[in-house]
């Protein structure tokens, strides 16, 4: 199995969608596209063998993967739209307030340059209500960091580790990540992220606003950041048109697409005997 399969414990949710339970999940026969992105669903640099399955999240990533050249791609939906139908939301949860704020991140090899002090007077000046901040591990591990959230009287939390090379997976990353959405009425970010259609398609009203940051070494193949306020200015500021954000959302995350379990595990190559995998 390709190792970005595990992150964020992808392969678990899919597994237990498809019936197999909470055990390690069997390989899967292709690469699962484990972000949103602008591009062809992979993530540049990642080692990816010819010929591979591509399953991926949306139609757009599908139709952008075949203009360069890819052919081999199937939609299936983002694992986290699998999550939404094994938990939909209990008419008796409690009410929501507040809003998750999610930073910008880098992640191991590269490292986000940005000014989170002028970041947290913009959060102050715009959210109305308490305000948890959620930090990608990379920066929740570094101290100073997280302290200047944590000082801003924020309240301070990260969803888990996302695991690298098959090791350390976080099988309830996900999980933990839809119970603190739903705990919230707003979710909001300085990039357009996978976190912010996450918190739409969990209830949450979007905004996307702030300094978008800087990522070292950014690979800009696709058009980047100013790409990507060009093409969904609907999702950009501080108060967003909720009903559009949320057709783009189905649209990105591919919720129309995902699949019943039979034809799942189908797709992924676990209706046949699998071999033994770390």
């Amino acid at each position: 199995m390709h190792h970005a399969n595990h992150f964020y414990g992808h392969a678990h949710v899919l597994a237990r969608y498809a019936g197999l339970g909470d055990g390690h999940p069997p390989r899967i026969n292709g690469y699962v596209q484990h972000g949103w992105n602008i591009g062809d669903g992979l993530a540049p640099g990642h080692p990816y063998a010819e010929r591979t399955p591509s399953l991926l999240w949306s139609e757009q990533t599908r139709r952008r993967a075949w203009s360069v050249g890819r052919r081999n791609v199937t939609v299936i939906g983002a694992p986290f739209v699998y999550l939404l139908a094994m938990r939909p939301e209990e008419e008796s949860a409690p009410h929501r307030e507040g809003t998750i704020w999610y930073p910008f991140h880098g992640w191991e090899g590269q490292h986000v340059k940005g000014d989170h002090k002028k970041l947290i007077a913009r959060i102050r000046d715009t959210e109305p209500g308490p305000v948890t901040v959620c930090l990608y591990w990379h920066e929740h591990r570094m101290r100073r960091v997280r302290r200047l959230y944590e000082n801003a009287g924020f309240r301070v939390i990260c969803h888990g580790y996302r695991g690298h090379w098959w090791s350390d997976t976080d099988p309830q990353f996900l999980d933990r990540q839809l119970a603190e959405l739903r705990r919230h009425r707003r979710v909001a970010s300085n990039r357009l992220t996978s976190a912010i259609f996450y918190g739409i398609a969990a209830g949450c009203e979007p905004a996307v606003y702030g300094d978008p940051m800087v990522l070292a070494d950014e690979d800009p193949t696709f058009g980047g950041t100013a790409r990507i306020r060009r093409q969904w200015p609907q999702l950009h500021g501080e108060q967003v048109h909720l009903p559009t954000a949320v057709e783009i959302a189905h649209a990105e995350l591919g919720t129309d697409h995902h699949h019943p379990p039979a034809a799942l595990r189908e797709l992924l190559g676990w209706s046949y005997p699998q071999e033994e995998t770390t």
